[in-house]
């Protein structure tokens, strides 16, 4: 991107290029089918050469009703990388739909168009498919996160895509969820992602298969979303109730601490503060998002840093029952 070369060559560092897995895309795109018919869909941080996205959806085309899939990826940098691709020329892709009956996504079926740029998700040209395209759905580049985020909601787009749990609390998300503008999809948690084979092998989660493969995994792996669907409005089944005894109040906010989201009291009517996994659980007919108790980040609904006894806490989201 001209005059960012910088910031792109940080977010562009083999460690943060994760491929999700279909069976992961299938799993989670199932809650959301009514979404797409009529709908053009855009995967704009994925290599449509090889993206398990344009798989799912180009195979999906007809069973979905889709109107249009386009893809773009940033530029191969070099012929012989992960994306596999046959030269460095960034490059959007289009599909239409089955045009010889067969229902399968021929390449003669798939419009190839070159890119000016590098294919950034912030380049003009990649902002003007944005603009075509009814819902996003991809895995951005982690590094970006927030400002990828916020260049969907500038422009108004549904979305699903993947992130790291610990974007629920940055200081530009979190106030998505409190206004009810973005939540957690169907999984959180633990995801298997192929990793370039030139990335530097990790300490833990981290391995090769028989192939030769490399993948990492990790377990603060979420969907975000603004697309609805039902699961989100079931409420939490709770048992436990409030004593002061398991319920210490924070040192400094008028709050109680509660440890594990399965705990949390069916009959205490204050202010909660319970674990990030909660957002996963969270029904907003159930509860509201109070605020969020962290180490201090730059955000308005991040009011306090969570001590009990001297002792701080992790990160605490701040929720109220609805009466």
């Amino acid at each position: 991107m001209a005059g960012n070369k910088s910031l792109n060559a940080a977010a562009r560092t083999r460690n943060d290029e994760f491929y999700i897995q279909l069976p992961d895309i299938e799993n989670e795109l199932r809650h959301y089918r009514e979404h797409f018919k009529g709908k053009t869909v855009f995967c704009n941080c994925d290599d449509p050469r090889v993206s398990n996205f344009f798989h799912y959806f180009s195979y999906n085309f007809e069973a979905l009703g889709l109107r249009r899939l386009i893809t773009t990826c940033y530029k191969n940098r070099d012929a012989d990388l992960f994306s596999q691709g046959a030269s460095e020329q960034a490059v959007w892709l289009s599909y239409d739909g089955d045009r010889n009956g067969n229902r399968v996504p021929d390449p003669e079926e798939i419009g190839i168009h070159p890119l000016r740029g590098d294919g950034d998700f912030r380049s003009g040209e990649c902002k003007e498919l944005l603009r075509q395209a009814d819902i996003v759905v991809t895995n951005p580049p982690f590094s970006l996160f927030n400002e990828y985020v916020a260049q969907l909601i500038e422009h108004g787009k549904k979305f699903l895509i993947i992130g790291p749990q610990n974007a629920i609390h940055y200081a530009d998300i979190f106030p998505l969820f409190k206004e009810n503008r973005v939540w957690l999809g169907n999984h959180a948690g633990d995801m298997a992602f192929h990793v370039p084979a030139d990335s530097e092998p990790r300490a833990t989660r981290y391995w090769q298969d028989e192939s030769g493969q490399k993948w990492r995994s990790m377990g603060n792996i979420c969907w975000f979303t603004n697309l609805d669907f039902s699961k989100r409005h079931e409420p939490l089944l709770l048992y436990k109730r409030y004593t002061p005894e398991e319920y210490p109040h924070y040192d400094n906010y008028d709050a109680i601490n509660v440890n594990k989201v399965a705990e949390i009291p069916y009959d205490y009517s204050g202010v909660m503060g319970v674990p990030i996994t909660f957002m996963s659980k969270y029904c907003p007919e159930q509860f509201e998002l109070v605020g969020i108790a962290n180490h201090g980040c730059d955000n308005a609904y991040d009011l306090f840093k969570p001590i009990i006894n001297g002792k701080e806490k992790f990160t605490r989201v701040l929720i109220k029952r609805i009466q």
